[in-house]
């Protein structure tokens, strides 16, 4: 599907695009892979056996992925967090700068040997915990960038590697020309909607990632004119359909991210809107969520599924108040009925009260005067 189709579909209807998320708007319904990261207070623990993969590097899985290994020279995208072993303070975290790490294989940083030895026993989508020795990390000096890294300063990592590239050169991001690194993310882009379309979410999320790890914002940055306009018509609807897989797996707080990363470029995004609407719907957030299905229904006003949404808002607002309501009829309670029993006894001393009238009456009443 060419891009100006895609770009049509998307002004027409927000569940229109590559994307095919018809099944979202039927459902009562970031950068990250699988399960939500563990607590950052500290490394994850794994209680899967230590793999040696060096004298100075050990490795646990925590998650397994699927296909090839890289190889020398591959350009590798990851996410890591980094903690030193002696005093568990994390100086490191990419998942929260949500900017994935190009490293290349065999050309890394001498801080990154470790790091670089574990991911080249990875494949994509695995995650694992790496255990890396100051000899393959920062060394004696400890690091002058990270002053919380001490000399001598063994460090743990948290990794996933998110997808490779295989190339013989090992050419980085930066060595690429502006044509070939969206021609590049255009590519990841097509291979993550064909795997959306078999249900492969989590693979289809790894090469939306790639392919934005492409368009960085150094990138981005220096791009104006037909080449930024370019470069937008890919990375934003990598970012939608990240929100599409996102919402799938229920994971909405990271979905709204990505939407709004889009708004953030395209405020009247009719998509963006109605994804980030959703999510927060889901969340529980109604009043967010009703406003910006209002904003996209201004944009797509004959649109049937933001009507439908929003229908199914005031159908879950009405059902609260109605709740509520009786609620509050169960605290305070109905006015109590008089009883039936009380009402005949107070009947009954009515009619003997008048009898006893009358009776006194027809006694002491005084006799008229004759008039003659």
């Amino acid at each position: 599907m060419d891009d100006e189709k895609v770009q049509d579909q998307q002004n027409q209807s927000p569940d229109g695009g590559p994307d095919v998320d018809e099944e979202i708007t039927a459902e009562c319904a970031s950068f990250v892979h699988g399960d939500p990261l563990q607590d950052s207070t500290g490394p994850p623990k794994s209680e899967s056996k230590v793999e040696i993969l060096h004298e100075h590097v050990k490795k646990q899985l925590i998650k397994e992925g699927h296909g090839q290994k890289p190889t020398k020279y591959s350009t590798c995208f990851l996410h890591y967090r980094a903690w030193t072993k002696s005093t568990q303070h994390k100086f490191e975290d990419t998942w929260n700068e949500q900017r994935p790490v190009e490293l290349i294989i065999g050309k890394e940083k001498t801080e990154m040997t470790g790091l670089a030895i574990g991911v080249s026993s990875m494949t994509a989508g695995e995650r694992c915990l790496l255990h890396v020795g100051w000899q393959l990390a920062y060394g004696k000096e400890g690091s002058f960038s990270f002053p919380n890294v001490p000399p001598q300063a063994d460090v743990s990592y948290e990794v996933e590697l998110i997808g490779f590239d295989e190339t013989k050169e090992g050419k980085a991001r930066g060595d690429m020309t502006v044509e070939e690194r969206i021609g590049t993310a255009d590519r990841r882009k097509m291979e993550g909607n064909n795997l959306f379309k078999d249900d492969k979410l989590d693979e289809a999320m790894q090469q939306y990632e790639m392919a934005i790890a492409y368009m960085g914002d150094d990138f981005m940055f220096q791009l104006f004119g037909k080449y930024r306009d370019m470069a937008l018509a890919v990375k934003n609807p990598c970012h939608l359909n990240m929100a599409a897989c996102l919402i799938k797996l229920k994971r909405f707080e990271e979905a709204i991210g990505q939407c709004s990363i889009v708004l953030a470029e395209e405020e009247t995004n009719v998509k963006a809107l109605f994804r980030r609407g959703k999510a927060k719907s889901e969340l529980g957030q109604t009043d967010a969520a009703r406003e910006d299905f209002l904003k996209a229904s201004k944009y797509a006003p004959e649109d049937k599924a933001i009507v439908k949404e929003l229908r199914l808002l005031a159908e879950h607002d009405k059902a609260v108040y109605q709740k509520q309501k009786e609620m509050y009829k169960g605290i305070y309670g109905k006015r109590p009925e008089p009883k039936k029993e009380t009402n005949q006894k107070k009947n009954l001393l009515a009619v003997i009260w008048l009898w006893i009238l009358s009776l006194f009456r027809r006694f002491f009443k005084p006799e008229k005067q004759r008039v003659d």
